[in-house]
């Protein structure tokens, strides 16, 4: 069985990554299109060379690169809950919704 573990290693990462580039957006993709790297992947798969090369190639990766201190794609910084103020605002405001109920509940 140890023996047939390269073969499947080779196969696992030939099928993510032929999995991952389609469900890559096309906008995300860098150096060649979405097509080609569909192409190299399949034609060089079993050497590892289109795996490899999309991995560390093909897709743009957040945290990686030129752009690694950017905010995100979307360009919003992850914000912790307590120090959200929309996250705070709302709380507050079912805070209040919450006490305005059990006070209406007391006195009917």
């Amino acid at each position: 069985m140890l023996r047939y573990l390269p073969f499947l290693l080779v196969l696992a990462l030939w099928i993510y990554a032929f999995v991952d580039c389609l469900n890559t957006p096309e906008n995300e993709v860098r150096g060649l299109p979405k097509l080609g790297w569909v192409v190299v992947i399949l034609l060089f798969g079993e050497v590892l060379v289109g795996p490899l090369a999309w991995l560390l190639a093909g897709k743009r990766r957040p945290g990686y690169g030129p752009d690694a201190t950017a905010a995100s794609p979307t360009g919003h910084t992850w914000v912790a809950p307590d120090d959200n103020p929309d996250f705070l605002k709302n709380l507050d405001a079912e805070n209040r919704r919450r006490e305005g109920r059990g006070k209406a509940e007391d006195e009917g």
